[in-house]
C-alpha cells in the first residue's frame, strides 16, 4: 500500500485521495530524500501545507518539506504536482560561521550550531583534530569533512532524515536472484573524474602538491584541475587531493538490480544477489503508478570505504 499525507502549517494532514504517480530517490551521495508525485486530493489551496510523507508498503520512506504544489483544473478534474525534498536538504542551505573549529564530533557539530525540523544524526562523539570552515561553508560540508577526518568515509542519510557517518551497525540483509528481477546491471560514470590534481602552496605557488590518477588516464582521459590551498588539510596538504579525487570519483561504477515492488531496503543495507554478498546499498529509487511499483537498487564501487 502507498500513501501520501500532506501536512499542513498547523500540523493537521491531509492524505492524498488517488496517487496517480511518484518518483522517489535516494542515495548515498545525497544528502536528503527526493520526491515527485502526482496525485489528487481534497485541496483548494497551496499556502497552507508545508510538509509530505510518503509510505510505501507501510513504511515511511520520506518525510519532507514542500518545495513546490501545482494545483491544475482541467474538465473539472483537478491534479495535483507536488516536489520535495527531505528536511535534511536544509543542511545544504544552512551555512557554519567559518574559521577553525577544535576537536569537533558529530554530536557538537549537528548541535550547536542550528537546529532543523525533524533532522537527526547518530550518536557519535568522536572528535577529529580541528576542522577548517570556509566563507560560505554550509553544514553538510562541514559534515563530509568531518566524516572523512574521521573515517576517510562520505555521510549518508539513512532513514527519513538521520545523519550517519559511520556504518549501520544493525543492516538487514536483501537477496535476489536472477529470476527474482526485472533486470541486473552494471554500469559506469566517468563525466566528473580528473586525472591530474595541483593545489597551491601558502604562497600560492604550484608545483609542491600534486596528484596523478593513474586509473582515469588508463581510460584515456585527461582533465587537470587546479586548486588553492584547501586550509582543510593544513596538517597534511597531500590529503586534500586524495579527497578532491575521492569525490570526483564518487558513483563512477555501479551494480544493480530492478524489481517489481519495494522490499523496504535503505542505505547501507546489505545487497545479495545470486547468493553473493555484493555490497552495502548505496541508492534505491522507486517509481510508482496505476501499473504497479519499479525499485532500482544497488552499491557503488568507488574510492570510499563501504563499511
Amino acid at each position: 500500500m502507498t500513501q501520501l499525507i500532506l501536512v499542513r502549517r498547523d500540523l493537521t494532514t491531509a492524505a492524498a485521495a488517488d496517487i496517480l504517480s511518484f518518483s522517489f530517490r535516494k542515495d548515498a551521495y545525497l544528502p536528503y530524500t527526493k520526491l515527485s508525485a502526482a496525485f489528487t486530493a481534497d485541496i483548494s489551496d497551496t499556502d497552507e501545507y508545508a510538509e509530505a510523507k510518503l509510505y510505501v508498503g507501510g513504511k515511511l520512506i520520506h518525510h519532507g518539506s514542500i518545495e513546490t504544489l501545482d494545483l491544475r483544473t482541467s474538465g473539472g478534474v483537478q491534479k495535483i504536482y507536488l516536489t520535495s525534498s527531505g528536511f535534511t536538504a536544509q543542511l545544504c542551505k544552512n551555512q557554519i560561521e567559518p574559521g577553525l573549529k577544535m576537536s569537533v564530533s558529530l554530536n557538537s557539530l549537528m548541535d550547536s550550531f542550528c537546529t532543523l525540523p525533524y533532522v537527526e544524526h547518530e550518536d557519535n562523539s568522536d572528535t577529529g583534530n580541528y576542522i577548517y570552515v570556509k566563507q560560505n561553508t554550509a553544514m553538510w560540508d562541514a559534515v563530509a569533512s568531518l566524516s572523512y577526518k574521521l573515517r576517510g568515509s562520505y555521510p549518508y542519510i539513512r532513514g527519513t532524515n538521520t545523519v550517519m557517518i559511520t556504518p549501520y551497525s544493525t543492516p538487514e540483509d536483501f537477496s535476489f536472484t536472477e529470476s527474482s528481477c526485472l533486470f541486473s546491471g552494471i554500469s559506469a560514470d566517468r563525466r566528473k573524474i580528473g586525472s591530474n590534481y595541483h593545489m597551491a602552496d601558502i604562497n600560492g605557488e604550484y608545483g609542491h602538491y600534486d596528484l596523478v590518477d593513474s586509473d582515469t588516464l588508463s581510460y584515456k582521459l585527461v582533465r587537470h584541475i587546479y586548486s588553492e590551498l584547501d586550509m582543510r588539510f593544513l596538517y597534511s596538504p597531500q590529503q586534500a587531493l586524495e579527497y578532491r579525487d575521492k569525490l570526483d570519483c564518487r558513483a563512477m561504477k555501479s551494480r544493480y538490480i530492478v524489481y517489481s515492488g519495494y522490499n523496504g531496503e535503505d542505505l547501507w543495507d546489505k545487497l545479495y544477489i545470486g547468493g553473493q554478498l555484493t555490497g552495502r546499498i548505496a541508492f534505491v529509487e522507486i517509481n510508482g503508478s496505476s501499473k504497479g511499483i519499479i525499485t532500482r537498487t544497488g552499491v557503488y564501487m568507488d574510492k570510499f570505504p563501504k563499511e
